[in-house]
């Protein structure tokens, strides 16, 4: 082994390996015998195609994304090998039959299209629709129905009056349908109310009733038993999300399986499971403890949770027919996978994966491991550690690692163990980096989400600045060189870290806030009442928003930081960025700013991706770590 600095290590994981050899892979579905999933292909510019059986379903130019919410999932759905799905070019919905060319179902117009499901017995498309045709006012989310025959509409309505929608679920028997709504300023994960609507013969609903009333209540999932007499759904009526089943008989609701631990998810995408009817009285589900995923059938009669041994600690996007099962998958050691799973002979089968998982590569890999930590108010906070790691280079005797400390976006979100090889990417070349899951991320219950309420910017910057310091403290890494890297509201954790204390000496900032009041008006309909809950009301405490702004505070950073955006983004508008960019050369801080052409609140284009990962190596080489590279 050579004896060079950390930092300085030479890696064959590369920015070109990870854009040629990386796709997203996402939202799961079963039809028949065949199992479909989504890919997010960066060396076709960002373009989603629908996969079946490891055989693309859309052509091109076709591009599988809805941006209901912005953020879009449950861009497509697929019946009796017929696919139905939303093209993000022109935002119509349209429907592919097997060998056949896409046709549109929608007209040409500023409606958009999520989260759909096929209603056999009336041939309609039924799903949540967001409604942008009048100019300078904020676009109206609806559930409607559209005819899978008929020339193209817009749409049905068949429940309106709320800020939003999703997860519309028709009962076996075509008599109910069962959905999700709530209104500013609750997320969906603070407070969601499940209806249920009786459906007429010709699909006219009658007035929605009110199943569980989440105003304190995030309810996730509502699926109905086979014999339409009940629902289960997702709950964190006791600080977990936990499963329950409702019966519509005689209104009761009763718990399954109470335990401490999350069943349930934070609603930023549409098209999202954590569970799945195999059979009409067993689940198979995925919940979280500790950080970690865990795989499991639960019987519906006895409530007993049964184990399913399994190699992944990450789970979603949870299907099943029977004891058939497929979801997406990983681990630390495995990337993001395609999985399918035979209930009764316990043999999996790896139909995708997301990533390399060439041999030479996989001996770069390190292991992720849990770690939790004191923090502010004698609390604990809880990250995930992967030290510095390669099989072909050892620093000199008593040098410890550099430090990148990420932030995960949200901020409720929570960081993911599954293997990122953008991760590997840094402790490969000997830079140790931590995940953060800072007081407000989900995975350990609702108390701990609200930790970041009336707080965000002082729990989570507080939360990372705890975890870097602990490091340090047990000799794994070198306090004096540590950075923080984030999106979106994690580039706000990153920037009010670098302007509001002195501990780390560099940062990048993708895609975030400076800004804070500049976001609380400036922002697209979904979160445009999130900061109520994370800040204060606002202009009422316009005095907050300034507060905790970096832009209202530049002259107290003064350690370098890289910024990179799409000039598309709607969630972060490129403006604010700018004002932070040209604050900081004006003050001459060492700054960097890298502006995408095409790209929104995330980078898609493999080409953006690769320069965006070498441009912050580069960064914090010459102005944090003052090491040399070998690209």
């Amino acid at each position: 082994m050579q004896s060079i600095s950390y930092g300085s290590w030479k890696s064959p994981i590369t920015s070109d390996l990870i854009v040629a050899k990386s796709i997203g892979l996402s939202e799961v579905r079963l039809d028949g015998n065949d199992t479909y999933w989504l890919e997010l292909r960066p060396e076709e510019a960002g373009r989603s195609v629908v996969v079946r059986d490891g055989v693309d379903v859309t052509p091109p130019p076709f591009d599988v994304r809805t941006r209901v919410h912005e953020y879009g999932g449950g861009a497509w759905t697929v019946a009796e090998g017929v696919l139905f799905f939303s093209h993000d070019a022109d935002r119509r919905l349209y429907k592919l039959n097997s060998g056949g060319s896409p046709v549109p179902l929608t007209p040409e117009g500023a409606w958009r299209y999520a989260d759909g499901l096929i209603d056999a017995q009336r041939q309609q498309w039924i799903g949540v629709r967001e409604d942008h045709t009048v100019s300078g006012r904020e676009p109206v989310n609806t559930i409607v129905s559209i005819s899978l025959n008929g020339p193209p509409h817009s749409g049905r309505v068949l429940a309106s009056g709320h800020d939003f929608y999703s997860t519309p679920r028709l009962s076996p028997d075509g008599r109910w349908l069962a959905f999700l709504a709530w209104d500013h300023p609750r997320m969906p994960w603070m407070g969601t109310t499940l209806y249920t609507v009786a459906l007429a013969a010709d699909g006219t609903p009658a007035e929605p009733v009110a199943t569980a009333d989440g105003e304190k209540e995030s309810i996730f999932q509502p699926e109905w038993l086979s014999d339409s007499s009940a629902l289960i759904f997702v709950s964190d009526r006791t600080n977990w999300w936990n499963l329950y089943r409702h019966s519509l008989a005689d209104a009761q609701t009763v718990p399954l399986a109470p335990m401490e631990a999350e069943f349930g998810r934070p609603q930023w995408v549409f098209g999202m499971s954590s569970y799945a009817f195999a059979g009409p009285g067993r689940l198979v589900c995925s919940y979280i403890s500790q950080g970690l995923g865990r795989l499991a059938t639960l019987d519906l009669a006895s409530g007993r949770l049964t184990a399913i041994e399994s190699p992944y600690t990450d789970f979603s996007s949870i299907c099943a027919r029977g004891d058939r099962v497929a979801f997406r998958a990983g681990s630390a050691m495995s990337p993001a996978s395609i999985v399918r799973l035979d209930l009764k002979s316990g043999e999996t089968e790896v139909l995708k994966q997301a990533s390399t998982t060439d041999p030479d590569v996989a001996r770069y890999i390190t292991e992720v491991l849990p770690i939790e930590y004191p923090t502010a108010g004698k609390r604990t906070a809880f990250g995930l550690f992967y030290p510095a790691h390669s099989p072909d280079y050892q620093a000199p005797e008593g040098e410890k690692p550099p430090l990148l400390v990420k932030v995960h976006g949200g901020p409720t979100s929570a960081a993911s163990s599954t293997l990122d090889l953008r991760t590997q990417y840094w402790t490969s070349r000997g830079i140790s980096v931590l995940d953060v899951n800072y007081g407000g991320s989900t995975g350990y219950g609702r108390e701990y989400r609200e930790r970041l309420n009336g707080a965000w910017g002082i729990v989570d910057v507080e939360d990372c600045i705890r975890g870097a310091r602990h490091l340090a403290g047990q000799g794994l890494v070198d306090g004096t060189r540590c950075v923080i890297t984030g999106g979106s509201a994690g580039g706000y954790t990153v920037l009010a870290a670098l302007t509001f204390d002195g501990y780390f000496r560099g940062g990048a900032s993708h895609y975030g806030v400076s800004d804070l009041g500049a976001l609380a008006t400036d922002t697209h309909k979904f979160e445009s009442r999130y900061l109520d809950s994370l800040i204060g009301l606002y202009p009422e405490r316009a005095d907050l928003y300034r507060e905790r702004s970096p832009i209202s505070h530049v002259e107290r950073l003064s350690a370098p930081v890289i910024f990179f955006q799409g000039d598309e983004d709607r969630v972060v508008p490129p403006s604010q960025t700018e004002l932070m960019v040209n604050a900081l050369r004006q003050k001459g801080v060492p700054v960097g700013y890298l502006l995408f052409s095409g790209e929104q609140h995330g980078f898609r284009k493999a080409g953006n991706i690769k320069r965006a990962l070498d441009a912050e190596l580069y960064f914090y080489a010459v102005n944090v770590f003052r090491i040399g590279l070998q690209f």
